[in-house]
């Protein structure tokens, strides 16, 4: 059994871990390695949002724009309808290079270009972390996320299955408490609003994929852990402001020819790391998902099928770009502004 943190990112703890090097975990997890040449990574999130079912023109414009445009070592787009009623659609891109994203956003800055129109609007949120500054979790070996970005996976790692976990699979908590620092602020011209975080905010992502499963475990999963979580994300993105929880987002991943698929994740934007675990630690709608899972988990044994990830990140604000044209004021970190 080895540490998430790989060994040219160890360092002596001046943070005491959650648990000690003695605990072992009840099950079997990964995390990501990336190559040590890989300093910083980029996540992109292309959003855009309407307020019909069926898209207005500039929105299937802009979209089959994007997907025209290379770029980036991992894509794909998720759907969801949002707190205000709004369908929209991510496209999410990863770099490993920071150099080589901003090269190519050089000659592709078009997206929180587009004109704005009644009804529908536009946002790029990214950030840029450096490898310190992130982890993954895996409890199978299919890839996702940044991750598929990565060399491979690690053996089995110590440092999961308690609360607390996360922290101690970012590297930079060895010695940081990745407090939060300051307030989220906004700039307007004319259409569109620039926001800067505050210091150390934190995301998270979080998955789930149950194309394997069948029967029993097909029908538990979907009636029995599906719907708690979907209470929990519903929760985070309606009320999630009262936790720490700038905004939330429980989003559908698309197949090539557009139709769903069964993957789904959560991606959530907070106020930083210690609000993310006081809601997963503590909260009532994050309590009944532990249950409702290791119920599943439990029942289903070492013959589950379900695919379960996560990746948790703590910024910078200069690590950061939140932009957004025409979208409504509950959306991503506009919410944040009150």
């Amino acid at each position: 059994m080895e540490s998430a943190i790989p060994a040219h990112l160890t360092v002596e703890r001046t943070r005491p871990a959650r648990k000690s090097t003695s605990f072992r975990p009840p099950y079997p997890s990964f995390s990501a390695r990336f190559d040590p040449s890989v300093r910083q990574v980029v996540m992109a999130y292309f959003g855009v949002q309407h307020r019909s079912a069926t898209p207005p023109p500039v929105v299937s414009e802009a979209l089959a724009h994007l997907a025209s445009v290379g770029g980036g070592v991992n894509r794909e787009r998720a759907q969801y309808v949002d707190e205000a009623g709004y369908h929209t659609t991510v496209e999410i891109r990863y770099w490993t290079d920071p150099a080589e994203f901003s090269s190519w956003l050089a000659d592709n800055d078009f997206w929180t270009a587009w004109p704005a129109v009644p009804d529908a609007g536009f946002f790029l949120e990214v950030v840029r972390p450096t490898v310190p500054r992130f982890e993954t979790l895996f409890s199978n070996d299919r890839l996702e996320g940044v991750a598929v970005a990565a060399d491979g996976l690690s053996g089995e790692i110590q440092e999961h299955g308690y609360w607390g976990g996360a922290r101690d699979r970012i590297p930079l908590a060895q010695n940081d408490l990745l407090a939060p620092i300051g307030d989220v602020s906004a700039r307007t011209v004319g259409d569109l609003v620039t926001v800067v975080p505050n210091g150390n905010l934190c995301l998270i992502r979080s998955g789930q994929e149950w194309t394997e499963t069948a029967g029993d475990e097909r029908q538990m999963y979907l009636t029995e852990v599906e719907p708690v979580l979907r209470a929990g994300m519903d929760f985070l993105r309606d009320d999630g402001l009262s936790v720490g929880c700038y905004a939330n987002r429980y989003l559908r991943v698309l197949a090539a020819d557009g139709g769903v698929t069964d993957k789904s994740f959560g991606l959530s934007w907070w106020r930083g790391l210690e609000d993310l675990e006081t809601w997963s630690e503590s909260h009532p709608t994050h309590v009944a998902i532990f249950r409702a899972a290791l119920k599943y988990l439990s029942t289903m044994g070492p013959a589950a099928r379900l695919r379960l990830y996560h990746e948790v990140t703590v910024v910078e604000p200069d690590q950061t770009r939140f932009e957004y044209v025409g979208c409504h004021p509950r959306t991503g970190l506009l919410r944040a502004l009150g």
